[in-house]
C-alpha cells in the first residue's frame, strides 16, 4: 500500500508522457516545487535522468582531478519561501524599504515558485577536493586565484557534453539574476519544463499571503520579473 501511495505521489511531481512523440508533460505542482520528486539517489537529489547524466559528468571530472560536489540541487517551494522571508526580514532590519529590499533579494534569490531548482534539473557545484572556507558560492572563488577556478574551466569545456549549461552567464546583454558560475541546468529536461512553466497562470499562483513583502509584488513587478529573471537565461536553455 505504501509503495502504491508513493508511486502516485511521485506522478504528481514528474509525469513523463507521450513517449512515442518524445514529449513531456509536467504537473503544476512539479513546476512550482510543491511536490517531491523521485530522486536519482539520496546523495544526488535530482530527477533520475538528470542524476544519471550528472554521475557520468562527475566521473569524467574526477578523472581530471576535480571532485564535483553538490551544494544545492532540488529545492522545494517551502524551502525557497523560507530563504526569501529570511532575507527580506534581514534586509528590513538594515532599513531597506520594500521595493529596494526585493530588488536586493532578486540579485541572486528567486521568488518561491520561480526557482529552476524546483524542477530537479539544476545544481550548484563546487570542487569537493578543495578545503572549504566560509561561503562557497561566491563569484570570486571561481575566478582569479579562487579554489574553484579549475572546476569552472573544466565545466566550460565539458559540461555541455553531458547536457549541462550555465543559465546565469556573464553575458552583458543578459538581464535578471547576477552571474552564477556554480549553477548548471540539464537542458534536455529543463527546456521542456520551462515551456510548460510559462503556460501556467503565474499572476494567480506566485503571490502567497505568507510571503514577506507581498504588497510590493504586484502584477507589474511580476511581469517584469518573469521577463528579465525567469527568462534572463542563456539562449541554449530556452
Amino acid at each position: 500500500m505504501k509503495t502504491k501511495i508513493y508511486f502516485l505521489f511521485t506522478l504528481l511531481f514528474y509525469l513523463q508522457i507521450c513517449q512515442g512523440q518524445n514529449e513531456y508533460s509536467f504537473s503544476q505542482e512539479a513546476l512550482l516545487g510543491q511536490s517531491v520528486p523521485r530522486f536519482y539517489s539520496t546523495s544526488v537529489p535530482l530527477l533520475p535522468e538528470v542524476g544519471k547524466a550528472f554521475e557520468k559528468m562527475q566521473k569524467a571530472a574526477r578523472n581530471a582531478g576535480i571532485e564535483l560536489e553538490i551544494v544545492s540541487a532540488y529545492r522545494s517551494y517551502a524551502q525557497q519561501q523560507s530563504i526569501w522571508n529570511r532575507k527580506y526580514i534581514a534586509n528590513a532590519k538594515k532599513g531597506l524599504q520594500p521595493e529596494e529590499n526585493i530588488k536586493k533579494i532578486i540579485e541572486y534569490s528567486t521568488l518561491p515558485g520561480t526557482s529552476r531548482h524546483h524542477w530537479g534539473t539544476d545544481v550548484d557545484l563546487i570542487d569537493g577536493s578543495k578545503q572549504r572556507n566560509g561561503d562557497v558560492l561566491l563569484t570570486e572563488k571561481f575566478h582569479g586565484d579562487g579554489p574553484y577556478v579549475s572546476l569552472r574551466k573544466w565545466m566550460d569545456k565539458n559540461a555541455s557534453k553531458f547536457g549541462f549549461f550555465r543559465p546565469y552567464t556573464q553575458d552583458p546583454d543578459r538581464k535578471g539574476f547576477y552571474y552564477e558560475p556554480w549553477h548548471y541546468s540539464y537542458a534536455p529536461l529543463a527546456i521542456p519544463m520551462l515551456k510548460a512553466y510559462l503556460k501556467l497562470d503565474l499572476n494567480r499562483l506566485l503571490i502567497p499571503e505568507s510571503l514577506e513583502g507581498i504588497h510590493a509584488v504586484n502584477p507589474e513587478f511580476l511581469s517584469q520579473y518573469i521577463s528579465e529573471h525567469v527568462l534572463g537565461i542563456a539562449p541554449n536553455l530556452k
